[in-house]
């Protein structure tokens, strides 16, 4: 649609008009030539001579132009615009980082699966990881594997697809054959330092204990807090283990808690699809739509229009003044050969 931007600069249409009733007009005063054969000259040029002041008054050409042109220049000045449909753009407000222990012990075929068939614990890990990032359409992902050290596989990104792609290629010792719960959670601090969202979520994934941090996990968990990340902490290792594959329930119960997240024992499956159903149930998605309306400036189009009517203006006056100024010598050249 069209709009003004300043339309109450439109007042200003009538200010010619106030002043010309306001204020008094216009004298000058000239210094004149008495001649004794005045008579003869106005008769001669077919001039009628007038008597005390001269008042010029405009043509009605003038007055279109002079009318047309003043309300051009207001126009302008209140800026017409068009506006185009307005456009909208979805900002997400979290940022979500994955952190998948990818220790050799992930590759153990214990884990109960669906119609109660068991399989290697990273498969069951991938599909349920999977199906998690493709609810999140509204946040931005990363992925991290950890094993003797953690490793950054996808930064912060939109691109979901990569990052299922990702998930869906990782492999049990890839990252080394132990655990480094703490410098996982060390290396999510670092990436989420070039986080500009308000909302920052660690969901944290292992099936063991830490065995090769140079960061304690609850070092790690405090600065975490510090930096306002909140940690979900996932464990579906064995209790009851021990050495490399126990799985230290309390520890990663004291990060969730320190840093106002939830700890969740998947012990199959359906269990672990129940804990990522709730992990995002917990986390809503976090919007901000922007909206603007695009505005293509008009005010070029009647300044334009006003300056083309005073160059004509200009033009048209002085043709008129040339055409008088001849007319004077064919009528004195008439008037003689009369006489």
């Amino acid at each position: 649609m069209y709009q003004l931007d300043l339309p109450w600069l439109l007042i200003l249409l009538p200010l010619p008009l106030l002043v010309w009733w306001g204020l008094p007009p216009h004298r000058e005063e000239s210094a004149s030539v008495r001649l004794p054969f005045f008579r003869e000259v106005t008769e001669a040029s077919g001039i009628a001579p007038g008597t005390g002041s001269l008042v010029r008054r405009r043509s009605l050409i003038q007055m279109i132009f002079v009318v047309v042109g003043w309300s051009l220049l207001v126009l302008a000045l209140a800026r017409p615009q068009y506006v185009e449909p307005p456009l909208e753009k979805t900002e997400p407000q979290r940022d979500l980082m994955l952190s998948m222990d990818l220790s050799q012990s992930m590759d153990t075929k214990d884990f109960p699966g669906v119609g109660g068939q068991v399989e290697t614990r990273i498969a069951a890990v991938r599909r349920v990881v999977a199906d998690f990032v493709a609810k999140r359409s509204g946040d931005r992902i990363g992925l991290i594997a950890f094993g003797d050290a953690p490793y950054p596989l996808v930064p912060f990104t939109m691109d979901h697809r990569t990052v299922q792609a990702m998930i869906s290629g990782t492999v049990p010792g890839m990252a080394g054959p132990r655990t480094a719960l703490g410098d996982s959670i060390g290396l999510s601090i670092k990436m989420f330092d070039k986080s500009a969202a308000p909302d920052k979520v660690l969901i944290l994934l292992t099936d063991g204990n830490d065995t090769a941090s140079k960061m304690p996990p609850d070092k790690a968990a405090d600065i975490a807090k510090q930096k306002g990340i909140t940690i979900h902490a996932v464990g579906i290792g064995d209790e009851k283990a021990t050495g490399e594959n126990h799985l230290d329930t309390k520890n990663l119960q004291a990060i969730a808690d320190k840093t106002g997240g939830r700890f969740f024992l998947g012990n199959d499956q359906k269990g672990l699809a129940d804990i990522y159903a709730t992990l995002d149930s917990i986390t809503p998605a976090n919007q901000k739509v922007l909206s603007w309306r695009p505005r293509i400036e008009l005010y070029p189009y009647p300044l334009g229009a006003a300056v083309v009517l005073a160059i004509l203006f200009i033009i048209i006056n002085r043709f008129a003044a040339n055409m008088r100024l001849q007319s004077v010598p064919s009528r004195q050249a008439t008037a003689e050969a009369t006489t």
